[in-house]
């Protein structure tokens, strides 16, 4: 079982970005006492070194559902600034399930209906006597194209089936750029306030 967590410091200070890399390394060690291995997928650093303004990673193990729900929503790490003496104590930052791996939609020959047909317009008159022109359909996603190109049902019926597989990767690669746009919008949901769940240094040194 594998689940994937997006985490962002938003367009908070730099020391949400500092907090993020703490509750990395913390999830990270709670992670690894429940049996779970957390592989680092994406990185942004932040402006200091060592801080991030947002990590996704993927979480494995038989119980990585139940985990990543448990770090998911408005995470706070509370603890001093290391930069700024005066400022305030608690930093937070925000921790989102997302879609990774796009599903891809399969393509196989016995789930395309083809028909010999007829189709109009001008210069089509040999072809359509002969009934060459083919419409075919993808059953599982609906898609129909009708080529008529060709003299030859079997060229046509070739066609057919490559402009079929082109529009169903086409629809994949729209999707997935949609779930990566989905992605980049979690840096705008950050909520300062009201944590789902509050952590602290283990010792008085918070660097």
């Amino acid at each position: 079982m594998t689940a994937h967590l997006l985490l962002s410091a938003g367009r908070g200070p730099q020391e949400c970005a500092w907090a993020l890399a703490r509750l990395l390394h913390r999830l990270e060690a709670d992670a690894a006492r429940q049996g779970l291995t957390v592989h680092r997928i994406q990185t942004v650093p932040g402006d200091r070194p060592g801080t991030y303004r947002s990590v996704l990673v993927r979480i494995a193990g038989a119980d990585a559902g139940p985990f990543a729900d448990s770090w998911t929503g408005t995470l706070c790490w509370q603890a001093p600034s290391p930069y700024r003496a005066t400022a305030r104590r608690n930093w937070y930052v925000l921790a989102h399930p997302c879609q990774l791996d796009t599903h891809r939609t399969p393509f196989r020959e016995a789930d395309v209906d083809v028909v010999a047909c007829r189709t109009g317009g001008p210069g089509g008159q040999h072809r359509n006597k002969a009934s060459t022109a083919v419409r075919a359909t993808h059953r599982p996603s609906g898609i129909v194209v009708v080529v008529d190109t060709e003299r030859q049902l079997s060229l046509n019926r070739r066609i057919a089936l490559r402009l079929l597989r082109e529009r169903l990767a086409q629809g994949d690669e729209a999707a997935r750029r949609a779930d990566t746009t989905a992605r980049w919008r979690v840096h705008d949901e950050l909520v300062r306030g009201n944590p789902t769940r509050t952590e602290r240094p283990a010792s008085p040194s918070v660097h």
